[in-house]
């Protein structure tokens, strides 16, 4: 069995940039090969509170780390022309020295593109504009003269200079039909849903070779005296959420057993959202005392 990666999934949002890079460089310390961030014109369900802008934190955070590999979970795709996101994506593998890896997906909050007048597409044609972006990225990546015509782009003799550094490890999550193709046809990794972990052996033969992630709400309790105070904390934040049930609860020995657990089903690469938010002392004492005993 290989050894799992761990990922912090930070949302940018409520706090500052001086904020973000303090959890992001306590999990390079702890054990934490990368880190993801979101992408959304105002927060989900909390559009009163500050965010900044996914590519723009990704970038701040590169700047001011040395081996933490950073992406999104994910990239929403409406909302940038695929010339211009291969040309980012390309600047900030070079900028980094290779630690910059593309999240995307069609957009998970539909109703935030509508109401910023970014698209009306409904979920079809948002994947089949995905999936024109991935043909288009990954040809402009590899420095040659792209001509193409689809429904939503049409480039003609387009180039980019200069290519990648490595090939970019790209992130697709989902698990409709069109979503699969697109896993199998351009991902490194594929992002599956809580609930459908139980379905990955069943449907593997459609993934191509794309690895297995997944993102989990995580409570530690570093200190079994703050059991009752961590489970009141995600009864009073999470406790009517439907995904409620998802959320791992446990201290070293609970939460290492459940990693194995998935690890089993086949999941190599571990995205952990904190129901604190990424607290300092949280994420140290998980990767003092989890990550290095996974």
């Amino acid at each position: 069995m290989m050894m799992p990666q761990f990922h912090l999934f930070l949302p940018q949002m409520r706090m500052s940039f001086e904020t973000v890079v303090e959890r992001a460089r306590v999990a390079e310390a702890s054990g934490f090969q990368g880190i993801a961030f979101m992408d959304h014109l105002a927060p989900p369900f909390a559009e009163q509170h500050d965010m900044w802008e996914a590519m723009a934190i990704a970038s701040w955070v590169l700047a001011k780390t040395e081996t933490l590999t950073v992406g999104h979970l994910v990239l929403c795709d409406a909302l940038r022309h695929p010339a211009m996101l291969a040309r980012q994506v390309t600047s900030l593998d070079h900028a980094s020295g290779g630690r910059f890896e593309l999240g995307i997906g069609s957009g998970s909050m539909p109703h935030e593109l509508v109401t910023f007048g970014v698209t009306t597409n409904g979920p079809a044609g948002r994947i089949r504009r995905l999936a024109e972006t991935l043909d288009i990225v990954t040809g402009l990546w590899t420095g040659e003269s792209l001509t193409y015509s689809g429904k939503y782009f049409t480039l003609e003799q387009a180039q980019q200079l200069p290519i990648p550094t490595r090939p970019i490890p790209i992130i697709i999550g989902g698990t409709g039909r069109l979503t699969v193709e697109l896993v199998a046809r351009h991902a490194h990794w594929w992002n599956v849903p809580v609930n459908e972990l139980d379905r990955i052996d069943a449907r593997r033969v459609e993934i191509g070779d794309a690895r297995i992630s997944v993102q989990l709400m995580v409570a530690y309790i570093d200190d079994d005296s703050r059991r009752a105070d961590i489970i009141a904390l995600v009864e009073r934040r999470f406790g009517n959420a439907l995904w409620r049930p998802s959320i791992l609860i446990g201290n070293r020995e609970e939460l290492t057993e459940q990693f194995a657990a998935l690890q089993n089903k086949g999941v190599e690469r571990f995205y952990i959202w904190f129901i604190d938010f990424g607290n300092p002392r949280t994420v140290a004492a998980f990767g003092r005392d989890v990550i290095q005993a996974v």
